[in-house]
């Protein structure tokens, strides 16, 4: 999948858990929400871009989430 599409998703899950009842605790709602339904080869390649491009494109909270989150994105199965 092409990155810019992952990062507009990402960018709009982190919307949503931004305007959620409990904004402190988004970042860990979007990484669980992508570990749960984003396919492997998604996660690694919202990582990959990330770790190489420093989350160009990404919202503060998509940034968050990976840089807490990341590790268990990595190893987690769907």
């Amino acid at each position: 999948m092409e990155t810019s599409r992952l990062v507009k998703m990402a960018n709009d899950i982190g919307a949503f858990f931004e305007a959620g009842k409990h904004p402190e605790k988004g970042a860990a709602g979007v990484a669980e929400h992508i570990r749960k339904f984003w396919d492997p080869r998604m996660r690694r390649e919202l990582l990959l871009h990330f770790d190489e491009r420093s989350g160009d494109g990404l919202t503060p909270i998509v940034l968050e989430a990976l840089k807490s989150h990341g590790h268990a994105l990595a190893s987690s199965p769907k």
